[in-house]
């Protein structure tokens, strides 16, 4: 049984950013192996789990982006430094893109049966999320291997 003090240090400790963004981040090359696997088999159970996937995925994008914010105003005091711009315009390309393949996904349910433009941009939307969680992790590794910033001593009235 955990004791108490395992409680406050993970209190301490808790970095819900990094949980939600791993999350999601984790599952985008998960449903592209699925969509592989799709590919080479034509299993219909392998589409259907990067479907789950994708679903979730976005569900949880919106929990990561707002954590990041928060986590930026708070840890960073909104610095407008480069590298958080990129993150800011990665995340909302990360959802667009998902948030897209889902739209086709759910208003196309044999899309990967079929051969027209909507089977292929399907399959474009799942790839091109890829490289944006690399770029995304990338970032967020750099951020998190900075030192902290100083925090101001408290002014005296």
């Amino acid at each position: 049984m955990a004791g108490p003090g395992l409680f406050k240090d993970m209190k301490k400790t808790f970095l819900f950013h990094a949980i939600s963004a791993h999350f999601s981040n984790g599952l985008i090359p998960v449903a592209v192996l699925y969509l592989l696997l799709t590919l080479s088999t034509g299993s219909t159970y392998f589409e259907h789990t990067v479907e789950h996937l994708i679903v979730i995925v976005v569900m949880a994008i919106p929990v990561s982006f707002f954590s990041g914010i928060y986590d930026w105003k708070t840890k960073f005091r909104g610095a407008k430094a480069p590298i958080f711009i990129k993150k800011l315009r990665l995340s909302g390309l990360l959802f667009v893109l998902c948030i897209s393949a889902v739209a086709i996904r759910l208003s196309i349910p044999d899309v990967m049966n079929r051969q027209g433009v909507e089977h292929w941009l399907y399959i474009v939307l799942l790839f091109s999320m890829l490289p944006v969680v690399t770029l995304l992790g990338h970032y967020g590794g750099k951020l998190s291997s900075l030192p902290k910033p100083q925090q101001k001593p408290p002014q005296k009235p």
